[in-house]
């Protein structure tokens, strides 16, 4: 049996599901908005659009692994 996903992925398919994008597409956002801190990150996407904090904690967190 596969091992359960966990950590930021395991948000994935519940962001993608909600807010229509694919996670690549949200990295490369991430990257254009080019804001630094961590919470600056989740922020700008919750503000801007209007996501919960769970799901753009765990999207700055994996974008935060690809630096």
């Amino acid at each position: 049996m596969a091992e359960p996903v966990k950590g930021p992925a395991s948000y994935f398919p519940s962001i993608e599901k909600n807010y229509g994008k694919k996670i690549d597409e949200w990295m490369k956002i991430l990257k254009k908005a080019k804001i630094e801190k961590h919470m600056e990150m989740v922020a700008f996407l919750k503000s801007e659009y209007e996501m919960g904090h769970g799901h753009a904690n765990a999207l700055v967190a994996h974008f935060k692994t690809l630096k």
